[in-house]
């Protein structure tokens, strides 16, 4: 049984919070309206969500979980009206089949609620969220946790579905928090999920790495993409050498624009060869000669290991998780 939902909530709060338009403000006021209804849901790797999928009785959503999380077709006289109404006025309900299908998801972390794209993720301008994002969480807030110095200015590179932004904007509210992407889709979904956060001093940009905004910055923190991906999805793709190149160019970018005593967290992860890490010796000839501190560690030492079947990681002996931390002398 589906919650039903009090109509006076769908009536109230109709200014359009940070500056969102109408479009966006609905999509807004869905979130708010499953939170409100108890909505939680934890996202999985695409090969676990295809296999809960395609078990029988979940052809089609039966609850708000399977609508919004599982990406499942539904039927409309599953929803409540409100519910419905709300995702017409944000577009998010489309066609499929004999019934409809909603273009994005809805998943649970760090207390709050974040959009992104529904599975499977195939389009070029996908946002991704995923088990990543949890392990990126977890390395920022161990961070935060150490006792950061006092920090004015942050920017999350390549920000997605804007996670890491939200919570460092939300353990630092005094910070002023810049959220960059290429990708315009990841920037309008930052913007509603600040909003939907309360992290009022988020700023969603459009920047190429650091290329297209200016100063330096206390904290640098990023989680992108690090496989060889065939099709090159932005989301997806790395670049360079076993899909490093991205996350190369980030330090090399961010040790140019650190402040005195600034710190970067990067979340990336590095294919294993031979029993070698390539990818920190890459890192190591980069901050050869920068004056600071840094610690790499893996967090999960075996990750999407079924791209070891084949293509670039035929000769891989796997893709750990990694987190790269430096912080420039005062």
């Amino acid at each position: 049984m589906l919650p039903s939902l009090p109509r006076s909530f769908f009536l109230m709060n109709t200014s359009l919070p940070f500056d969102l338009n109408p479009v966006d403000n609905a999509l807004f006021q869905l979130a708010c309206a499953l939170r409100d209804g108890g909505y939680s849901f934890t996202t999985v790797t695409p090969a676990t969500h295809e296999r809960v999928n395609n078990r029988k009785g979940n052809e089609w959503a039966n609850n708000l979980q399977g609508v919004f999380g599982w990406s499942r077709p539904f039927q409309i006289d599953i929803l409540p009206a409100p519910i419905w109404e709300l995702m017409n006025r944000a577009e998010v309900a489309v066609p499929q089949g004999e019934g409809w299908r909603s273009s994005v998801r809805l998943s649970s972390l760090g207390g709050q609620l974040f959009w992104h794209s529904a599975f499977p993720t195939t389009n070029d301008d996908a946002v991704f969220f995923g088990p990543d994002t949890y392990r990126y969480a977890a390395a920022l807030q161990s961070l935060f946790a150490s006792g950061l110095p006092i920090i004015n200015r942050a920017v999350d590179i390549g920000c997605g579905a804007g996670p890491g932004a939200i919570l460092t904007a939300l353990a630092h509210p005094q910070v002023e928090v810049l959220a960059t992407d290429i990708n315009p889709a990841a920037l309008r979904l930052t913007r509603i999920n600040a909003a939907l956060a309360g992290a009022a001093n988020v700023a969603a940009r459009r920047s190429d790495l650091l290329n297209d905004i200016e100063g330096d910055f206390d904290l640098i923190i990023a989680n992108p993409p690090y496989l060889v991906d065939a099709s090159e999805r932005a989301y997806r793709h790395g670049g360079g050498p076993l899909g490093a190149g991205l996350s190369l160019a980030i330090v090399e970018a961010a040790l140019k624009r650190l402040a005195k005593g600034g710190t970067l967290l990067l979340y990336t992860g590095a294919a294993m060869m031979d029993g070698s890490d390539p990818f920190r010796s890459a890192v190591e000839e980069r901050l050869a000669g920068f004056e600071g501190a840094w610690s790499y560690q893996e967090v999960d030492p075996d990750v999407f290991g079924e791209e070891l079947e084949g293509g670039a990681y035929a000769e891989a002996d796997r893709i750990a998780a990694v987190v790269l931390t430096v912080t420039k002398v005062s």
